[in-house]
């Protein structure tokens, strides 16, 4: 089974069985008892920065009740206490030592009257397949690439410390982005082991940014960054009860960042709110001259887009809904068909469009298509790297050659698929570029179009499966990810509810560039809903 049907497995037959699947991981029940909190959730009421937006920290900053650094240090000792003990989500492979100093510098600034804007002084987690030209390590979770560190930040970072965030330190993710074996489990890495969903501690965080998603759900930050090829935001911030956005591909530089795919990576936004979401989205935005494809977003990049949130934004909208989502025995489909209601009463039109009959099909030349710009990117990445390995087939020998710490539970039979492949001038990835990118553009424009539409709404994923180091993530996968993915389109996810103490998200996605739009419509659904809820750290069900 190639990677990207065993992704696609867990789209609408991941919703179908999801209900099932919220039985015991180990006790064998399959009715699940009520979970009992764990021991370890005790300090989540007292914590000082629970659940803190940009401006709620920027309002303390302000009138001097908090400073940069101790917002620094209550971050830091929530990381230590619930990351490294307790619960030990394993979400965080490392903090950054400059941290504190960092935020001196930036209290400095403060006193003397230089504010570089929202972002100055806010904490925020990077994923580790992100260079950080600092003391921390880039390793996209790789035992071959561990001590590796980057001599220039990626461009995004750049951006993200002219703006006066601290970079707080590295988060774990699904080893290579998940991009490794057909039966890995997500949020497990290498380095970092398996990272915890914060709601159920043995269920999936999703992958493959699991530990942004997670460090952002358990308040070990203000805000943290993703990055997504297929699923990688959406997914684990649907699981972990964030806002997750996917800019449309082009809109933030990839420049500095270990690649899959030239034509679907991207890095983007994890966040608690929509409004956080869109306030990292446009100070990162920009062109960048070592990532071509910004150039197409010349003239269409918005420096603030918080001024597209308005409360009462669905009005008089009309939205597409995913038609195959509202069949089957899920949870997650009584969730849907409840915002639907809250979509209608906040004056938008509902119409069911079929978006997956269209897009299905071209999963096959999708993956085809990773598999030959993986090679292509990754060897290109190493070449200047200082790591240790400098080739794709330097980082297969070394997995082997270290196979009871590189692979202890699966295996690297995509890293060598895609080392099998020729260059990116073969006919086969032509056809297949062809098929997936222009099909999927065909596709969702076409859907938009005849049907008048301002975006199409969909269940993001089913409730997050069990952890398996022993079988991978089985059906647990995205769900209403691809479309957009393949497309390279805007898509963003907001908490919809749980299912059985689980969160579930609802995805809204458009055209190329309508960012804007998309949090607008976002914004007014988060608004109307509230439905995130923060994680207790509760124990798995027992029967």
């Amino acid at each position: 089974m190639n990677r990207r049907i065993f992704l696609r497995n867990g789209s609408l037959a991941g919703l179908a069985l999801s209900t099932v699947s919220l039985a015991a991981c180990s006790s064998g029940s399959d009715k699940p008892a009520t979970p009992a909190t764990d021991a370890a959730a005790s300090p989540v009421a007292g914590f000082e920065l629970h659940e803190a937006t940009v401006a709620d920290l920027q309002e303390k900053m302000k009138s001097g009740q908090l400073t940069a650094r101790r917002i620094t240090e209550l971050y830091l000792e929530r990381i230590k206490q619930l990351d490294k003990a307790g619960p030990k989500l394993h979400a965080v492979l490392e903090t950054n030592p400059d941290a504190l100093k960092l935020a001196d510098q930036l209290d400095e600034e403060r006193k003397s009257g230089k504010l570089r804007g929202p972002l100055h002084g806010i904490p925020v987690l990077i994923k580790d397949n992100i260079n950080t030209a600092d003391q921390q390590q880039t390793t996209a979770g790789s035992l071959a690439l561990a001590g590796h560190k980057a001599q220039q930040d990626a461009f995004i970072i750049k951006k993200l410390r002219e703006a006066g965030a601290i970079v707080l330190g590295k988060t774990n993710l699904s080893e290579w982005a998940n991009f490794r074996s057909t039966r890995s489990t997500s949020g497990w890495s290498s380095r970092g082991g398996q990272t915890k969903n914060p709601y159920i501690l043995d269920r999936t965080p999703s992958g493959s940014s699991s530990g942004s998603g997670v460090a952002a759900a358990a308040n070990f930050c203000a805000l943290a960054i993703g990055t997504e090829t297929d699923g990688s935001i959406v997914s684990p911030a649907s699981c972990c009860g964030l806002v997750g956005f996917k800019p449309t591909v082009g809109l933030w530089s990839r420049a500095g960042i270990i690649p899959i795919s030239a034509t679907q990576d991207t890095a983007g936004p994890m966040t608690r709110t929509v409004r956080d979401a869109a306030i990292l989205l446009g100070a990162l935005a920009g062109e960048d001259a070592d990532d071509a494809v910004t150039k197409e977003s010349t003239g269409k990049i918005q420096s603030d887009y918080t001024k597209f949130l308005t409360p009462n934004g669905l009005k008089g909208k009309r939205l597409g809904v995913e038609k195959g989502h509202l069949k089957g025995s899920s949870d997650a489909i009584a969730l849907l068909q409840a915002a639907l209601e809250v979509l209608k009463a906040q004056g938008a039109t509902i119409v069911e469009v079929e978006v997956e009959k269209q897009t299905d099909p071209l999963g096959e030349a999708e993956y085809d298509v990773l598999l030959y710009e993986f090679k292509d990117g990754v060897n290109k990445y190493l070449a200047t790297a200082g790591a240790g390995v400098k080739t794709l087939s330097d980082v297969i020998r070394f997995n082997t050659e270290n196979k009871p710490k590189a692979m202890p539970f699966f295996q690297q039979e995509i890293l060598e698929a895609s080392e099998k492949l020729d260059g990116l001038s073969s006919p086969k990835y032509q056809a297949a570029l062809r098929k997936s990118h222009q099909g999927a553009r065909a596709a969702l424009d076409g859907v938009l179009r005849e049907n008048k539409l301002d975006g199409i709404v969909a269940i993001t994923n089913a409730p997050a499966r069990c952890i398996d180091l022993i079988n991978g993530d089985g059906g647990g996968g995205p769900g209403f990810s691809s479309p957009a993915a393949m497309a390279g389109y805007p898509h963003i996810t907001v908490p919809m509810g749980q299912a059985h103490g689980l969160p579930v998200g609802l995805s809204f996605v458009g055209g190329a560039y309508q960012e804007g739009p998309l949090l607008t419509l976002a914004y007014a659904y988060e608004q109307a809903s509230k439905k995130r809820v923060a994680p207790e750290f509760k124990a798995p069900f027992v029967g």
